[in-house]
């Protein structure tokens, strides 16, 4: 008796959840993040800033690609697995050169080369397993096309002539080739699929997660080897308790509500909702929590090396912009995307976003510490506040 022939790919159901395959490959983006906290920590130079802003979008728009093939066929079923891990080797393969994705070091192959070509493999990966997907679907296969026209043969290859240049124009051409990638995707059109709004709020808060263990990883990176002391467990709790307070601002009801609308919403629109509230929208969320890692690593190193610093000692500079702006930039990520699903501003986080942007100067002159205590107190005010002005709401959000 002849059973019946498995297909190559398995669609992804309404009711699909993550599949442990999809966890696996986040694991490679966690190193990502952690590189990229590395490179902006290394030197705290506006220019180097830039650059680790500019690999950590490279890096989210790899991840994005995977985020929207998960969605249509299952991960780990079929060639999407295979791809999947060939797709997981050239992204460790680009983690790994992060740190020589725009100066070469010394021996070795040539790391910006190294890095351009890893990028590409892992978007040709995914541009493959799209055009196998979309063999019976001539809406999604037009899609692909309109869209990798521009963003593999532009994106890409702006990437691999900037591996070959320097200084600004270096900088210029990674510019170009992330903006015109971004750009394209927005503008090539609605005829993707969405199998299941489940999965894909689920992705999203997941890799959320991902980037807010980040910051407790730089929590400890910054202490480590050091002995514990009163400042040290002081400063760990406030790095701790500003990263719950970002979760809590994203997942106790804003990452429901753009869930519940984009659950909801049909079509083009669903697509939209996809598209600007989590594949755009998310993007300032990730950055905000990646720029708050570097401030809690110079932080808890402030505070724990007495040999070097005093208690004090103010931070200053991309350091502190970076403690206080990432979670202005989150709030505002947070703000937007739910904006767009939901067509509802959450005023109380735009004003204590601004209030963020404003105190830097302030805490300019105040030790370290005390800077943070400043951040972490304002974020657990605007958590009260919502809890309780909106408790209604909240709780008709949360379990209606």
């Amino acid at each position: 008796m002849i059973g019946t022939r498995r297909p190559r790919f398995r669609p992804v159901t309404a009711d699909s959840s993550v599949t442990q395959l999809e966890l696996f490959f986040d694991l490679v983006i966690v190193f990502a993040f952690t590189m990229v906290t590395d490179l902006a920590a290394h030197d705290t130079t506006a220019v180097n800033a830039l650059r680790a802003v500019l690999v950590l979008a490279l890096m989210w728009w790899l991840w994005i690609a995977y985020s929207w093939l998960g969605n249509v066929v299952r991960a780990d079923e079929g060639p999407a697995r295979v791809g999947m891990f060939v797709a997981m080797g050239g992204a460790f393969l680009a983690a790994l050169t992060i740190p020589e994705a725009f100066t070469d070091l010394p021996g070795g192959w040539f790391g910006p080369l190294v890095f351009a070509i890893a990028y590409l493999i892992v978007r040709l990966v995914h541009v493959g397993l799209f055009w196998a997907i979309s063999a019976d679907d001539p809406q999604l296969r037009g899609q692909l096309l309109r869209w990798a026209l521009g963003s593999i043969t532009v994106g890409t290859t702006l990437l691999v002539v900037a591996a070959m240049t320097s200084g600004v124009v270096q900088i210029v051409l990674w510019i170009a080739a992330i903006a015109g990638d971004m750009l394209w995707t927005w503008a090539a059109g609605t005829d993707w699929r969405i199998n299941s709004a489940k999965h894909f709020a689920e992705r999203y808060g997941l890799i959320v997660i991902v980037a807010l263990g980040e910051s407790i990883v730089s929590i400890g990176i910054g202490v480590a080897g050091l002995p514990i002391s009163w400042p040290i467990a002081v400063g760990s709790m406030l790095g701790l308790a500003v990263s719950g307070l970002l979760w809590w601002l994203y997942f106790d009801v804003a990452a429901i509500s753009i869930e519940h609308a984009f659950a909801h919403a049909r079509g083009a629109h669903q697509i939209k909702i996809a598209q600007n509230s989590y594949t755009y929208g998310h993007f300032p969320m990730i950055v905000g929590v990646i720029a708050l890692s570097l401030g809690l690593k110079k932080v808890l190193y402030y505070v724990g090396d007495a040999s070097h610093h005093t208690l004090t000692d103010a931070l200053y500079g991309i350091p502190l912009a970076a403690l206080y702006g990432g979670p202005a930039l989150f709030l505002l990520g947070v703000v937007v995307a739910k904006y767009y699903a939901v067509k509802s501003v959450s005023v109380g986080r735009v004003v204590v976003a601004v209030a963020l942007f404003a105190l830097i100067p302030v805490a300019a002159n105040l030790p370290a510490l005390a800077s943070l205590s400043i951040l972490c107190a304002l974020l657990a005010g605007l958590v009260i506040w919502e809890t309780v002005h909106f408790a209604q709401p909240r709780d008709r959000i949360r379990h209606a």
